[in-house]
């Protein structure tokens, strides 16, 4: 697996990659990973915990061909993602790609660039591969519709043991608590949630770069920063509706880690929420962000867990490993 993001960034595709490695592995999948860790890196401007690789295309040529890997799976865009799909090009190696990261909207917050230059770019970059894994359907028929070729479904996995209801508690904030967890960004769209009218409180869990700003323009916020592991399952179980307010994920890992928690979810109609919880089940969704977190306070804690069973490490394992075999046949129906 090549990949951008790696330790000791925190976000969902990370946390996929180091579970689904782990449940490989107790089927007898090696997976070897070429990761900026191995390079000298530069902080990506404009997102500084991003670092980024420096290093040439025959180095990562050369630590390929070391790995003797049977495929190849590269999971970003960037630098190593790159280089490695440079290599397979030339090499005529079959590959496979995940779309992670909806990277258009990303830029377009930050810099003058039209999205439709940026997906033009992305779908040269994945359509050139043997599939690209995609964690939603509404994601996938988006990319369709934008030319993208070769999707193949991949889902997302819970640890239903870790995050459990029995670990409720009390927490030190009035209640109802409205809670969210991920990176403290301008793509994940904090404000839609903080600008809200609510009862009780607000609590926000994780860092990133507008996390100083933000904690002192909604000073009534409770902004945790990072959680521990075990505190951060104690903080989902104790709270009482999990509110989304991103519009630009391609899944959102901390969606069914709250719903393994028992805690109800309230979140736009967009990919990720409209595809976990759109039915009614386990959360709420609505372009009122308000409305859908008060009628989330509603959804019973048990069908919110139930919600969260169908998501398994194993089946995201399976569903993985059977999109490679399926990119490589293609490769050899055709020769």
């Amino acid at each position: 697996m090549v990949t951008d993001a790696w330790r000791p960034q925190v976000n969902g595709v990370v946390h996929t990659l180091e579970r689904l490695t782990e449940t490989l592995k107790t089927s007898g999948v090696e997976v070897a990973f070429l990761t900026p860790n191995l390079f000298r890196t530069l902080p990506m401007p404009t997102y500084p915990d991003i670092r980024l690789a420096l290093t040439t295309p025959r180095r990562v040529r050369r630590l390929i061909e070391d790995s003797k890997a049977d495929h190849i799976h590269i999971v970003t865009e960037g630098p190593l993602g790159l280089m490695a799909r440079r290599f397979c090009l030339t090499e005529k190696q079959p590959f496979t790609t995940s779309y992670h990261t909806r990277f258009p909207e990303y830029v377009t917050a930050r810099l003058p660039i039209p999205e439709r230059w940026t997906y033009g770019w992305l779908r040269d970059f994945h359509n050139s591969g043997q599939g690209t894994m995609v964690a939603t359907a509404s994601l996938a028929r988006d990319l369709e519709a934008r030319g993208f070729d070769k999707l193949q479904p991949w889902t997302r996995g819970v640890d239903i043991e870790h995050f459990n209801p029995a670990k409720r508690g009390e927490l030190d904030f009035p209640r109802p608590i409205f809670l969210c967890v991920g990176r403290v960004a301008v793509e994940k769209n904090l404000p839609a949630f903080l600008d809200l009218d609510l009862p009780g409180s607000k609590v926000i869990v994780g860092e990133g770069p507008e996390f100083d700003r933000l904690k002192a323009k909604y000073p009534t916020a409770h902004f945790l920063g990072h959680r521990p592991g075990n505190e951060l399952a104690e903080i989902y179980a104790s709270s009482d509706v999990f509110v989304f307010p991103s519009r630009t994920d391609t899944f959102g890992n901390v969606i069914v880690e709250a719903l393994s928690s028992g805690t109800p979810v309230a979140g736009f109609p967009v990919t990720g929420p409209i595809d976990i919880v759109g039915d009614g089940i386990g959360g709420v969704v609505a372009e009122d962000l308000r409305q859908a977190a008060l009628d989330a306070l509603k959804i019973d804690r048990a069908t919110a867990r139930e919600r969260a069973m169908r998501y398994t490490w194993a089946a995201c394992a399976q569903m993985y490993m059977d999109n490679i075999r399926a990119a490589r046949a293609s490769v050899s129906a055709r020769t």
